[in-house]
C-alpha cells in the first residue's frame, strides 16, 4: 500500500480529520500518508486470522481488531492500522484507537515489506504490552514471528520463521493459539510464486 505525502499535522487535526475521511491515513510524528487499498489475498490472510484469533478469545478479556481499528504509538508521536491485532487490556478503551496490544499481525506486500520490518518493528517495540509481531507474506507461504523474550527483557526479542509446508504452526504464545500455515492461508491460491484472483484462476483454467 503506497503512501501519499501530505503536509504536517498535530496529532489532534490528524485524528480530527481521520474521524471525516473517506480514506485511512497513517500518522508519524507529524506526517500523515495516504494508505491504498489491499488485494485479494491480502484480505483473505488478514481475514483467516481475524478469524480464528476471534474464535478463540470469545466470552474472555481480549478483543480482536482488524484493519480500520488505529495503533496509537506513543514513544513514536505515530498512528497505524495494523492489520490484525489483539488487545487484552480492558483499560484500554478508546474508541477510536488503542495503545496496548499484546499482538499484531502484519500481511506483507511490495509496497509495505520495508516499513513493516523496519519502521513499524521498532516503533511496536516500544508498547510495554506487545509480546508478539507476526509478518506474513502474501506472495508465498512465508511467517516471521517476533517474540518479546520470555525473561522479560524489554529490548530483547527472538525470531522465528515458518516455511512452506503446512505443516508448520503459527503458535501465538501470548494467547495460546495455534493456526497451521494450511488455516493462515486458506482459500489463496498461488501460481508463478504470486497469489492469483478468483477470476485469474477460472481464465488458467479455461486456456
Amino acid at each position: 500500500m503506497h503512501r501519499a505525502y501530505q503536509p504536517r499535522f498535530t496529532a489532534a487535526g490528524y485524528l480530527e480529520g481521520e474521524v471525516h475521511s473517506t480514506v485511512r491515513h497513517e500518522f508519524v510524528d507529524g506526517e500523515v500518508y495516504a494508505m491504498a487499498g489491499a488485494g485479494e489475498a491480502h484480505n483473505l490472510i488478514a481475514g483467516n486470522v481475524f478469524a480464528r484469533l476471534r474464535s478463540a478469545v470469545r466470552g474472555g478479556p481480549c478483543r480482536v481488531f482488524i484493519s480500520d481499528m488505529k495503533l496509537h504509538v506513543a514513544a513514536w508521536n505515530a498512528f497505524y492500522y495494523p492489520d490484525v491485532m489483539v488487545v487484552c487490556n480492558a483499560a484500554d478503551a478508546h474508541t477510536h484507537y488503542k495503545e496496548s496490544p499484546s499482538v499484531i499481525v502484519e500481511v506483507l506486500s511490495d509496497s509495505t515489506a520495508g516499513t513493516d520490518r523496519r519502521e513499524k518493528l521498532l516503533a511496536y517495540r516500544t508498547l510495554a504490552s506487545l509480546r508478539e509481531y507476526v509478518l506474513i507474506a502474501q506472495d508465498q507461504r512465508q511467517i516471521d514471528i517476533y517474540r518479546r523474550a520470555p525473561d522479560g527483557a524489554n529490548d530483547v526479542w527472538l525470531l522465528e520463521s515458518l516455511g512452506d509446508g503446512d505443516g508448520d504452526l503459527l503458535q501465538l504464545e501470548s494467547l495460546e493459539v495455534g493456526m497451521s500455515m494450511a488455516e493462515v492461508y486458506e482459500d489463496v491460491v498461488f501460481m508463478n510464486n504470486q497469489p492469483v484472483s478468483l477470476v485469474e484462476r477460472a481464465r488458467a483454467a479455461i486456456k
